[in-house]
């Protein structure tokens, strides 16, 4: 068992301890470069972010919106494979001690191999995997990998999961809840919605797993809202598209620095 697990729950569980919630950011890899990409991880986890994702770029991405759809492109145009995003991680981690975890569909990992997927995460130091397209009822042989490997297998969950269906959910994941804040692609939104704190609550009464919000926030405002009702807040489309509008890699660093910086004060505001 070489995975980082261990790291991610100590984490979450730090953050609750500081009387806030934790800060997810996710970034693809490969993008704008694969070193860029390493780059703009290593920012974000050094800026106050607690723990990264790690995207996984795929050419069918349906949970994605177009800020983040562009950036896979760029990065599978740029030849991205699975080994950059190895490396990604391996570099990320070992540059902040941080936890990483990759967040990918399912298509890839299963033509790559899920013990070869497993094995190589784990020993890059990765925390996880979210698998925002995988059944639970499709995921014992991941899930068998994932736990020899000392990872987390998250799951993603929305205002449209069923009671019943939360249990099972929650009851094969580990190290968070993934709670899709609305039902939609991802993207930045102007306001946090009221299903989000539903889907928190209805979560929480059946696991005692943290659980963690995205899709939808852009700004230290909404940070600190679901930082109110959640164990962690997750922000990607805004950090994307940071590096996206950025004249050159200088500038989308600074970018991207300086928000999640703003997003960090407003989880600890959010208490």
């Amino acid at each position: 068992m070489s995975g980082n697990i261990q790291l991610l729950n100590d984490t979450l569980a730090q953050a609750r301890a500081e009387g806030r919630a934790a800060l997810l950011a996710y970034l693809p890899a490969g993008f704008p470069t694969v070193d860029g990409g390493i780059a703009a991880v290593e920012t974000v986890l050094e800026s106050g972010a607690d723990i990264v994702e790690v995207g996984l770029p795929h050419s069918d991405p349906v949970l994605d919106g177009p800020v983040i759809q562009t950036a896979d492109d760029i990065a599978l145009r740029g030849g991205l494979k699975i080994a950059d995003v190895i490396r990604t991680v391996r570099q990320a981690h070992a540059a902040t001690g941080k936890p990483v975890v990759v967040m990918s569909y399912w298509n890839p990992i299963s033509r790559y191999g899920i013990e070869r997927f497993a094995t190589e995460l784990a020993d890059a130091g990765g925390a996880g995997c979210i698998l925002p397209d995988l059944p639970v009822q499709e995921s014992a042989a991941w899930r068998e990998h994932a736990d020899k490997q000392g990872l987390a297998t998250i799951f993603v969950v929305a205002p449209s999961t069923k009671d019943e269906r939360l249990k099972q959910i929650t009851a094969a994941g580990s190290g968070f809840v993934y709670a899709a804040s609305l039902m939609g692609v991802t993207g930045a939104r102007d306001t946090v919605g009221t299903a989000a704190a539903d889907l928190v609550r209805r979560t929480r009464a059946v696991t005692d797993l943290p659980v963690c919000v995205g899709i939808g926030v852009s700004v230290h405002e909404q940070a600190a809202e679901i930082a109110g009702f959640a164990d962690g807040v997750i922000v990607g489309s805004a950090l994307v598209k940071a590096l996206l509008d950025a004249p050159d890699q200088a500038a989308g660093l600074a970018a991207i620095r300086a928000l999640t910086a703003e997003l960090a004060q407003g989880v600890r505001r959010g208490r």
